[in-house]
């Protein structure tokens, strides 16, 4: 995970032929990537903003079969995701983990019929199942969820679904392709394709944005896995491509965790308006969300409506005995899920599929859309062997399905925060051993560390204070305002690090501080409230 070296690679080279050039470093590419690479295929990634910056971070950070999903039907997506959340947690126990949800009725049917659901859920998951969902008393409910609105309670029903750290995970996956054989580039925005005279692709077109350096670059296969973004790749090669994608906006609030003050989380499978609400502890903050928000446009960077904001609060404030207010709020965070747009609008995206699809064009240009985060390996998986099809690539067969993720580790060898980096945590402790000076804290509020910082430049690719505190670490997500804080010190490590001067810094805190606003709910006035009550 050199971003020179790789660089490096295609440069010395230029007429070389890659087996597969993927477009899209998130979820979906990673997993395409790592595929590939372990197959034996030579593989080219190329990310024009950096790894899992879009939806792939912004994830309700479960990794789950659906249980909406069941309700509605879709047995099949379900019995699929399940299967795949199993492998997950096998393969990268570092980073995901089972995880309890307790959901609370005030109802007597809720109880037998909720029970009953989940024990489908439960058969489906077959040999790799998480746990045994159950029943349990208004006051054994009570007892796991201290802070669950007691008034009107008659129980509650266990079950067990896989929490993960998303950003985390996408970098491991990508150290992983790396590992076999990859070359991953972020900051490299692919602005064209490049076609034989029979109209068939052969390579992309692309723009190193570091250093405004173009290059052509060939392949057998070009795969098209940009997300929300499918429909810009689409149209580079057809202009009339019809839309792929309908994005679904969800928004996410977090809070201090004594909010929920329990390791079990909390799901509320039908709020009014038929959505699902989360409550979900992680990393020592309280997850609430999420939301399914029917858009037209998207966006690097999504803004939460108020409305949605608004509908979580209040949704909370039902199940709470402590209800939230935007005051309490740490961070709110939105993403858009890359829906397969249905032939006909409904107006609705909680309907619209998961499933993911995969489309290949007269040109050969392979697209893939759809699906989720738990079922990436899959979706990877159908996609390379759709590529080898396509492009008339010797066959091999795929690897992942019990293939250790960079950092698998068991049982931790380290406790919050050097835990996420499972086997990797050991040479992160020899290292800090040796510049003890970097042991230090970056914000009272987070426990993060100024080592992590310098690992991220040298290990993980991070090159913008934004990478570091949003993806590599994850306090943007946990605490807007202290990640605000933390931005001039975290510009100074990298520029030292990375060989910047001082106008770097000062303007990646300015491009930081501008971009986290968005994070806040108050902006500055909550920023200074923060500030205040920390």
């Amino acid at each position: 995970m050199n971003r020179k070296e790789f660089v490096k690679n295609i440069r010395s080279a230029p007429g070389q032929y890659w087996d597969m050039i993927i477009i899209g470093g998130g979820a979906t590419g990673l997993g395409i990537a790592m595929d590939a690479a372990t197959r034996g295929y030579r593989t080219l990634l190329l990310e024009q903003a950096d790894f899992a910056k879009g939806t792939s971070s912004r994830s309700t950070k479960l990794v789950h079969g659906g249980v909406r999903y069941l309700a509605q039907g879709d047995v099949a997506l379900v019995r699929e995701a399940l299967y795949e959340r199993g492998l997950l947690l096998q393969n990268a126990p570092h980073l995901a983990h089972n995880q309890q949800f307790i959901i609370p009725h005030y109802s007597w049917w809720q109880g037998p019929f909720y029970t009953i659901g989940l024990k489908v859920y439960d058969l489906l998951s077959g040999r790799l199942s998480l746990g045994r969902s159950k029943h349990i008393s208004k006051a054994e409910a009570i007892k796991r969820l201290p802070t669950i609105r007691p008034e009107g309670l008659k129980g509650g029903i266990v079950y067990h679904d896989g929490q993960f750290d998303d950003a985390r995970l996408a970098i491991n996956i990508a150290q992983t392709a790396a590992e076999g054989g990859a070359v991953l580039l972020n900051y490299f925005k692919v602005n064209g394709l490049l076609k034989q005279s029979n109209g068939r692709i052969n390579g992309v077109k692309a723009q190193d944005l570091e250093t405004g350096e173009t290059y052509s670059l060939s392949a057998r296969t070009v795969i098209n896995a940009t997300g929300v973004f499918v429909d810009e790749i689409l149209q580079l090669d057809n202009p009339a491509a019809r839309r792929m994608v309908k994005p679904s906006q969800g928004v996410h609030l977090v809070l201090d965790s004594a909010f929920l003050d329990s390791d079990s989380a909390i799901m509320i499978p039908k709020t009014p308006d038929g959505r699902v609400l989360f409550a979900v502890p992680w990393h020592g903050k309280v997850l609430l969300g999420t939301t399914d928000t029917p858009l037209d446009d998207h966006s690097m960077e999504p803004i939460a409506l108020e409305e949605e904001i608004n509908f979580i609060l209040e949704t909370a404030a039902k199940y709470l005995s402590r209800p939230p207010s935007r005051a309490d709020v740490r961070s709110v965070f939105a993403g858009l899920r890359p829906l397969a747009a249905p032939q006909k609008s409904t107006g609705s995206t909680k309907e619209i599929s998961r499933s993911h699809k995969i489309l290949v064009a007269p040109s050969g240009l392979i697209t893939i859309t759809g699906g989720k985060w738990t079922t990436f390996r899959r979706m990877a998986e159908d996609t390379v062997d759709e590529a080898i099809k396509t492009g008339g690539i010797p066959p091999a067969k795929c690897q992942t399905k019990d293939l250790h993720i960079h950092g698998y580790q068991l049982q931790p060898s380290a406790t919050e925060p050097l835990n996420v980096y499972g086997s990797d945590a050991t040479m992160l402790k020899a290292f800090i051993s040796l510049f003890p000076e970097l042991n230090h804290q970056l914000h009272p509020r987070l426990p993060y560390i100024k080592a992590q910082v310098i690992w991220a430049v040298r290990h993980e690719m991070a090159r913008t204070v934004e990478d570091t505190l949003a993806r590599r670490l994850r306090a943007l997500f946990l605490d807007a305002a202290a990640a605000i804080d933390m931005a001039p010190s975290v510009a100074a490590l990298m520029a030292e690090e990375m060989g910047k001067d001082e106008e770097w810094q000062k303007a990646q805190v300015k491009e930081f501080t501008a971009m986290a606003q968005h994070y806040l709910l108050n902006n500055n006035s909550a920023h200074e409230q923060m500030r205040v009550t920390a």
